[in-house]
């Protein structure tokens, strides 16, 4: 049986989801044990942040759900580690046409990412390769990269730059550096970003990020 965190989470974001309410919080309660289970014996979040996980974690991933598209399939999710944000959307979007790559390079992460795939029966892959070494050609069409506490923001974009179609977008988490990180970002790419408040930390901000280019050399 769900906990009441987990229908709280789904029940927020209930305008968003493709399946009923209980079956997304069942599923979200089910990732909520594993990660627990494997966090006992490999670091996927901090032990600080594990005592916060749904606020820190799961409903701090599933608020990239608004932000989304009606026509949004192909998702990139950059340094999954312990899976945040890609699994909760992922459970969120089971159902509909989305699918999900999860790039993490680290052996035992990637283990712990295709355990919760396989056993919630999510649509994504994980692919252990770095980012910086995936060849674009061989993805499918990418509509959205999401990234979270992987890297300063003007490495982020260098990352996803390769998988930038012309509707493609970034939706980044960030903390109360990114006015910094867009600042220094800026003076290299040229990039529309759109600016929502998290609602799980009153400093942080989710970016979105469109027309993403580098800056030609004159």
């Amino acid at each position: 049986m769900a906990s009441r965190d987990a229908i709280a989470a789904a029940q927020a974001y209930a305008g968003h989801l493709v399946r009923p309410v209980a079956d997304v919080a069942a599923d979200l309660e089910s990732l909520s044990v594993l990660l627990r289970k494997w966090n006992a014996v490999q670091n996927l979040v901090s032990r600080e942040t594990e005592k916060a996980l749904w606020s820190r974690h799961i409903v701090d991933s599933l608020q990239v759900l608004p932000l989304l598209r009606p026509d949004d399939r192909g998702f990139i999710d950059l340094g999954s580690g312990g899976g945040f944000p890609a699994l909760p959307l992922a459970i969120a979007l089971k159902g509909s046409a989305a699918k999900f790559r999860l790039v993490e390079p680290t052996a035992k992460k990637a283990a712990y990412l295709r355990a919760v795939i396989r056993e919630l029966d999510l649509a994504a892959i994980v692919d252990t390769r770095r980012a910086e070494d995936i060849d674009s050609r061989e993805t499918a069409p990418i509509d959205v990269v999401t990234s979270r506490a992987l890297a300063a923001l003007p490495l982020l974009c260098g990352l996803a730059a390769p998988f930038f179609g012309p509707e493609t977008r970034a939706i980044f988490h960030k903390g109360r550096e990114h006015v910094e990180e867009l600042r220094e970002t800026r003076l290299a790419w040229d990039v529309d970003v759109l600016l929502t408040n998290s609602v799980t930390d009153e400093a942080g901000v989710l970016l979105q990020l469109s027309n993403l280019r580098l800056k030609s050399v004159s």
